[in-house]
């Protein structure tokens, strides 16, 4: 029985570091993280609900999900994981924001004051307008879909300028709405409000590449 179990852990152990399965974190702090973990589990990868700064270990990326930008920005300081997770995306630990996750990445956030200040790029927030304007695009996104997804824009933020280091992956009617800066990722739209899985492959993939 020992030698058995030993033999699948360490089985865990080379699924976890090797190409097969990821622990993804998703910060569950406030928003759409439950649909985040429910597709990451379907491509057979492991999701940690992220409340606490020790979550952050032992994970192969995180994703900071849409919701209020100012709720979960007042919620990292309150619960000490904010200079944590700083210090990580400053190590190279790959992360991914949607929506609200793209603002709280931003150095810069037009007319307010930014919060985790790590990616090189100028962000406004509520860019389409209210709950009311919010829309679907189905559109190809090039290097990372070969056909139409849809992006679910809800009272969304789009990227206003950018630094040398970044890579703009898509622009919706002229506006920047996906963007790269090395280990860092942001999308305006909510690929987890969809039964697309396409971004999120990308994500698990960029963390192979890193």
């Amino acid at each position: 029985m020992g030698l058995m179990y030993i033999q699948l852990m360490k089985k865990k152990e080379w699924l976890i570091e090797g190409t097969k399965m990821k622990r993804i974190g998703v910060l569950a702090l406030q928003g759409a993280f439950k649909e985040h973990i429910k597709i990451i589990k379907s491509l057979g990868h492991e999701a940690v609900e992220i409340r606490k700064a020790t979550q952050l270990n032992d994970i192969h990326g995180v994703i900071l999900p849409g919701g209020e930008s100012t709720a979960i920005g007042k919620l990292l300081k309150d619960l000490k994981i904010k200079g944590i997770l700083i210090k990580k995306i400053n190590s190279g630990l790959p992360i991914w924001g949607t929506c609200a996750g793209m603002i709280l990445l931003a150095k810069e956030i037009e007319g307010e004051k930014p919060y985790l200040k790590v990616m090189d790029i100028r962000v406004r927030r509520n860019a389409y307008g209210t709950q009311l304007d919010s829309f679907i695009k189905n559109e190809v996104i090039e290097n990372i879909s070969k056909k139409e997804i849809p992006l679910v824009f809800i009272r969304a933020p789009y990227i206003i300028d950018i630094g040398d280091k970044i890579e703009v992956l898509h622009k919706t009617d002229g506006n920047i709405v996906a963007a790269r800066q090395n280990n860092m990722l942001v999308t305006s739209f909510h690929p987890e409000l969809t039964d697309d899985k396409t971004f999120h492959e990308y994500f698990i993939s960029m963390i192979d590449d890193i």
